[in-house]
């Protein structure tokens, strides 16, 4: 589990937008740079070389259950 004070806080390193937390694959989705930043024991990765680009239907948040800063659903 990430921590939510901690999501709170960090953006994309590329785009500087706000992040979404994916409990089911432990990323941290950025949609505006369409990149999931990888979280590894608890710890976010924001590395743009780490992240996985997303497809197109996870730009438009089709078919995901990702959550916000305050643990709900989006």
């Amino acid at each position: 589990m990430l921590d939510k004070k901690l999501l709170s806080i960090l953006v994309c390193p590329i785009s500087k937008a706000a992040l979404e937390y994916d409990r089911e694959r432990q990323e941290l989705v950025c949609r505006a740079s369409g990149l999931a930043y990888p979280v590894r024991d608890g710890i976010p990765v924001m590395l743009e070389s780490e992240a996985r680009v997303l497809d197109v239907d996870e730009k438009l948040n089709k078919n995901k259950r990702s959550y916000n800063e305050s643990g709900d659903s989006l």
